[in-house]
């Protein structure tokens, strides 16, 4: 693919059809419809899932009310073929899948392991963590479903200043050569300021700032990793997913309804097919950088249908209850399972 142009209306119309042209090449665009209630979900029992996290155990953790896991996502042109989790191991036997990114990775990567393993609840497993790469495999089928926790894909080094993140640096990727199917993330942490962030100065080029726009700074690190893409990626041997940006619900003015500070006490998604609060800005960039690629990456775009889902969040059900209020993550079974019957779509 030749250079980005920007005055050219048309080359750009043209790349940013691009990311599209797998749902396209399907027969519909998957990723615009509407929730339905179907009582044939959940596609399996949170309870019989011995290895879901305690931020994401929001049956466990207390929350009676069900509704929000029989939701299935409708697309307006078309229908998802359901998960089969024995085709989908079939389909990887030997091979390997590997999820990169923050804490929604993780979110999607426990999903993908509880949804195959409720297909084959009896077969053997193994769980394994080596530094900062956790890997489920499933035995019978030499199939490893790995996540590297990486949450701005980019390096952050500790040097004598402190904490360096490095926004074209991404030496972390030599664990990813090879991979059969990968699915990166990130955006959750680059807003993140004070306590919670984890570096302490930036670096570009050589430079080294205290901070600069966020938004920037994160299309900078994801044109380094779609670099790190075109030139490490065999097309013909791995598959490349971008998991698309998880939304927040902690303003209810956002999906109209004002009074609402938080997800707290959301028991239905909204039911129409659009979001009154508009996508987040991150959005485009993604899209923007996803465009200029020269090796093909699949947008798993699931923003528009998880922002629809209010209802989906551990809230007071997650990890710190009540005092850790959890409008980020998404309660399993429920939305992630979604993230995962899309991208079963995608590659069958």
């Amino acid at each position: 693919m030749g250079p980005w142009v920007d005055s050219n209306s048309l080359v750009c119309l043209l790349l940013l059809a691009t990311v599209s042209v797998f749902s396209s090449a399907y027969g519909c665009d998957l990723f615009t419809g509407k929730w339905v209630l179907d009582p044939s979900y959940p596609l399996y029992s949170a309870s019989a899932c011995p290895f879901i996290q305690k931020e994401f155990s929001c049956q466990k953790n207390g929350r009676q009310d069900l509704v929000y896991t029989q939701y299935r996502w409708q697309p307006l042109d078309c229908s998802l073929t359901r998960f089969n989790g024995l085709k989908f191991l079939e389909k990887f036997r030997g091979k390997s899948i590997m999820f990169v990114g923050d804490s929604l990775s993780l979110n999607q990567w426990q999903s993908l392991t509880c949804m195959l393993h409720s297909a084959v609840p009896d077969a053997p497993y193994n769980v394994t963590r080596v530094n900062d790469v956790t890997t489920f495999q499933f035995l019978d089928y030499d199939l490893k479903v790995m996540l590297d926790r990486r949450v701005y894909l980019v390096d952050v080094v500790m040097e004598k200043i402190g904490r360096v993140l490095k926004l074209d640096s991404i030496q972390s990727g030599k664990l990813w050569k090879g991979i059969d199917m990968l699915i990166f993330n990130t955006w959750h942490w680059w807003n993140r300021r004070g306590p919670t962030q984890p570096w302490d100065f930036i670096e570009y080029q050589g430079v080294i700032r205290k901070d600069m726009d966020r938004i920037q700074a994160f299309e900078i690190a994801l044109n380094t990793w779609a670099g790190w893409v075109d030139a490490n990626v065999d097309p013909e041997k791995s598959l490349v997913f971008f998991q698309g940006i998880s939304p927040s619900h902690y303003n209810g003015t956002l999906w109209g309804e004002p009074k609402a500070k938080s997800c707290v006490g959301q028991k239905q998604p909204l039911l129409g097919t659009v979001y009154p609060g508009g996508l987040p800005p991150a959005v485009d960039v993604v899209k923007r950088v996803i465009s200029k690629m020269e090796k093909p990456v699949k947008l798993l775009d699931v923003t528009l249908l998880s922002l629809l889902r209010k209802d989906g969040h551990p809230s007071i059900y997650g990890l710190g209850g009540s005092t850790g209020l959890d409008c980020s993550h998404w309660c399993l079974a429920g939305v992630p399972d979604t993230w995962n019957e899309l991208l079963y779509n995608l590659i069958l």
